[in-house]
């Protein structure tokens, strides 16, 4: 029987493997045979580890949720919109990092159409980001950088939806939408909000 330590350190290669896999090819190229093959083992050690597919894309889930949690948040650049901008761009593909965590999201969706419980995670995911960009929103309508009859639900889920949009459309056509655009439509995003 292998040492724990070894249980534990072939895990995280695992992970490590399965990240690698779903930056590279999404959640819809995610097997165990891809898993393997980055790993230079067999689909057969994979199997004491993922049981099934759904199991492997749990922890596919776990892995992204842990890169995700890794990334440092910038810090904010003020109370209200410059606080709701650098949460905006903290989800831009402004680098190859974030670009590639963005594809494990967007592949993730289809999977999560598919499934109730990936679905649920999914909607849990969007709840927990709607609720990091509410207290910027709270705070511009405190500080009157929003009207005082704005509705927070409503220009929080305006801000997710944007978000999502830009991130959708600069990883399919990143030649179109360079980082420096995508900045350039956030903060003209955050300055009609402010009108």
């Amino acid at each position: 029987m292998p040492a724990r330590g070894d249980h534990d350190a072939r895990r995280r290669d695992v992970s490590e493997a399965v990240w690698e896999v779903l930056a590279a090819k999404g959640f819809g190229g995610l097997t165990l045979r891809a898993v393997a093959a980055q790993l230079g083992a067999s689909t057969g050690l994979l199997t004491h580890y993922f049981p099934s597919k759904k199991a492997l894309l749990r922890h596919a889930l776990e892995v992204a949720h842990e890169h995700g949690r890794r990334r440092e948040r910038p810090p904010a650049e003020g109370e209200g919109l410059p606080g709701l901008r650098a949460a905006l761009l903290h989800v831009m593909p402004l680098d190859p990092e974030i670009a590639a965590m963005n594809k494990v999201w967007v592949s993730f969706w289809d999977a999560a159409l598919g499934d109730d419980e990936l679905a649920a995670a999914e909607l849990r995911r969007y709840e927990r980001w709607r609720g990091m960009l509410r207290p910027h929103v709270e705070a511009a309508v405190r500080l009157g950088q929003l009207p005082a009859d704005a509705d927070p639900d409503d220009v929080v889920a305006t801000a997710a939806g944007f978000a999502h949009g830009l991130v959708v459309q600069a990883l399919f056509d990143p030649a179109r939408f360079p980082p420096q655009r995508q900045v350039k439509l956030v903060d003209d995003f955050v300055a009609r909000l402010a009108r």
